[in-house]
């Protein structure tokens, strides 16, 4: 654990989550001009990445592209990553033909892609390390899949300036980052978890067996919501480590304070653990603004429950949780003094709901490289923390339309990745949205019309 962290004179702590930044080598300006005016506005103490800030798939990492741990770099490349490489110019090498003595070695084009992977870290880090804060980062479902391990990334993350990530962690992502009152005693105030929630599931219940299920791999083209749970049981949960460290960390602060008692602490992750859909409430497939569960959760409906989140939140998607409960929630309950659980990966989700004696809550995709809500709503979400009461912290979203105004510098991809449908269910949600329903309503009425007038004007010749 490092004990570089304290609460300022006045008793508060600032803290910035920003998911999913999700972009290739290099970063949008958009993405860094968001994060840049984000900590202008918020001067934050510490800044946490909370998993995909690699666009592990982008076509950069097509010679060592993964999509499961454990698998041969670029050998099984998704056939949507191989259309964007051929519309950006982007060859795959490969490393089977022996007789082109120039081609390049796995080695090489490891090295190549160590050399991109700090590239991207140098984009989206270089506000945060300009400014002097110091930052964390945990991961997600598709860091790894630039072919470089999480466990090799934390090494990169550490070159920068400012990074609180262990190098003696439980594991990559999985740490303890105790903040020290304000009167310089030591004393641990508050805990921030940072939580590795793992990547996907596999049938054999081993780290990192990759799962292959060829047959599934038309609909791993078809549709991004599942782009990456084709051959695998879905999503990854935390270790049984991870679980159990959860619970000893706070023994351990509690001795580090002498009084043998819970700090409080709020923990950040990238995959939301099941409880996320009790902060919803299901409903007819006609409500408006309605969105249909996944896997696990799939044929059912549902909208905020407004009697548990905060004003504010926002419900753009389904919450893409593990189809297995491994316990995180009931654990950190257990554990005692534990008052927030954060996560990302669910881009369009931006909402806060109090369930199971627990904050449960979202930030949105702060990045422009990837699927997401309008410009406006993209951000990064500040917590206000007083060592008094840490558990009372205020917390709102610093967005694009807040910092910067109501449209980014590519607009027409932006609607795209907003309304980008790719299946029935995506279909579905599109015209549960009013807007949406509304103009094309609005398009069949004057299509209509149209023909109606053309069949008159035939009739009266």
């Amino acid at each position: 654990m490092t004990n570089s962290l304290r609460f300022r004179e006045d008793g508060s702590f600032r803290v910035l989550q920003m998911a999913d930044v999700q972009d290739g080598p290099d970063v949008l300006p958009d993405t860094i001009r968001l994060i840049r005016e984000a900590i202008r506005k918020a001067d934050p103490d510490l800044v946490v990445f909370t998993g995909d800030q690699i666009r592990g798939y982008d076509p950069a990492y097509i010679d060592t592209f993964l999509r499961r741990r454990g698998e041969q770099p670029g050998a099984r490349v998704r056939a949507v990553t191989k259309v964007e490489a051929r519309i950006c110019g982007i060859r795959q090498h490969s490393t089977k033909d022996a007789e082109h003595t120039d081609a390049p070695g796995i080695d090489e084009l490891m090295d190549e892609t160590r050399a991109k992977v700090r590239r991207t870290f140098d984009g989206f880090l270089g506000p945060v390390v300009e400014a002097k804060v110091p930052f964390a980062a945990t991961y997600g479902n598709h860091d790894f899949q630039c072919g470089i391990l999480a466990d090799e990334q934390d090494d990169i993350y550490r070159e920068f300036p400012g990074c609180l990530n262990p190098a003696d962690s439980l594991e990559p992502g999985t740490f303890a980052l105790p903040i020290e009152s304000s009167d310089g005693s030591g004393r641990v105030a508050m805990s921030v978890m940072m939580v590795n929630s793992g990547d996907y599931a596999t049938e054999s219940g081993e780290p990192g067996a990759p799962k292959e299920r060829d047959a599934q791999y038309p609909a791993y083209v078809a549709n991004s919501r599942g782009l990456d749970l084709a051959d695998s049981d879905g999503y990854g949960t935390p270790t049984p480590e991870a679980i159990g460290w959860l619970k000893s960390v706070q023994v351990e602060l509690g001795r580090r304070n002498g009084d043998g008692k819970p700090v409080p602490a709020i923990a950040f992750q990238h995959i939301p653990p099941q409880e996320f859909y009790d902060c919803l409430k299901e409903v007819p497939a006609w409500t408006p603004n309605a969105v249909e569960g996944a896997r696990t959760h799939a044929g059912h409906c549902y909208v905020l429950n407004h009697e548990v989140c905060r004003p504010g939140s926002r419900l753009g998607e389904a919450i893409g949780c593990a189809d297995e409960n491994v316990g995180e929630v009931d654990a950190m309950r257990e554990a005692g003094g534990y008052f927030a659980l954060f996560c990302g990966h669910d881009h369009k989700n931006a909402f806060v709901g109090h369930v199971h004696g627990l904050d449960l809550g979202y930030a949105p995709t702060c990045g422009f490289e990837c699927y997401g809500p309008k410009s406006r709503y993209r951000g990064i979400r500040l917590f206000e923390f007083h060592e008094n009461n840490p558990a009372g912290y205020v917390t709102r979203m610093l967005t694009w339309g807040d910092l910067v105004g109501r449209y980014s510098s590519n607009e027409v991809r932006v609607w795209f990745e907003d309304h980008c449908v790719t299946d029935a269910v995506s279909m579905r949600n599109e015209l549960r949205r009013p807007e949406v329903f509304a103009v094309l309503a609005g398009a069949m009425s004057l299509g209509f019309a149209a023909i109606v007038r053309s069949l008159l004007r035939g009739a009266r010749r």
